[in-house]
């Protein structure tokens, strides 16, 4: 009996345990989680450690209604220098000047090209489509709560990426590059284009973060 209390009481300690590291792990993964943008094409972990913390992140990161909405494209190698090459040639037909241009296509070239790969993160509209049809009260709600799904996916992966290594920054070139990377890729036409996150290990730290007054942001009543 005595043995049986005390082997319960070690098993409980040791979860308690494991729950204080995990806690005190995340905090600090979210910490460091930080936009960098000087770049370079290594990585320390190999494409299926990658390919896991990507699985992980579409198999555990919450959805509204469970919707599981988020799709992900990872390309690698010649595929992710070509999204690249793609955005430049986008906006330089864009640019007012090749002056004006020169700048852009300079943090394109060290900041996300450079880098080792790209998460692409889409939120499939039929999923939206069927929810929107299945639950007409919330129709209105949907559009806007497959965008929190993706942000949460975007967070989750941008943090476990850091946490082995790599640094990552988030990107907005759709809607310019949504039509060409369909094409490219051979993409669902009911997937819709997030987001862009270049990785690869960074060359320098990121500076200091401003902090906004915790008093303007938080509300406690007890």
């Amino acid at each position: 009996m005595l043995l049986h209390i005390f082997e319960k009481n070690v098993a409980n300690l040791v979860k308690l345990i494991i729950i204080i590291i995990m806690q005190m792990n995340f905090k600090e993964a979210l910490k460091y989680r930080r936009s960098y943008y000087q770049l370079t094409n290594s990585s320390s972990v190999s494409n299926e450690v990658i390919r896991e913390i990507l699985e992980f992140g579409l198999l555990h990161v919450p959805s509204a209604f469970n919707s599981q909405s988020t799709r992900i494209v990872l390309l690698l190698g010649e595929h992710h220098k070509k999204l690249w090459m793609i955005t430049k040639e986008i906006l330089r037909k864009m640019a007012r000047s090749a002056e004006s241009f020169a700048k852009t296509e300079a943090k394109i070239d060290t900041s996300f090209a450079s880098g080792y790969g790209t998460v692409l993160f889409f939120e499939d509209a039929a999923v939206v489509r069927k929810l929107q049809a299945s639950f007409p009260t919330y129709k209105e709600n949907f559009p806007v709560w497959t965008q929190q799904t993706s942000a949460m996916h975007q967070l989750a992966i941008w943090t476990m990426l850091e946490d082995v290594g790599f640094g990552a920054s988030l990107q907005h070139y759709n809607p310019l590059i949504d039509m060409e990377v369909r094409e490219e890729w051979k993409i669902n036409p009911d997937w819709e284009l997030v987001a862009q996150m270049p990785f690869g290990t960074p060359l320098q730290q990121p500076g200091d973060k401003d902090f906004s007054p915790l008093d303007d942001r938080l509300c406690v009543f007890e």
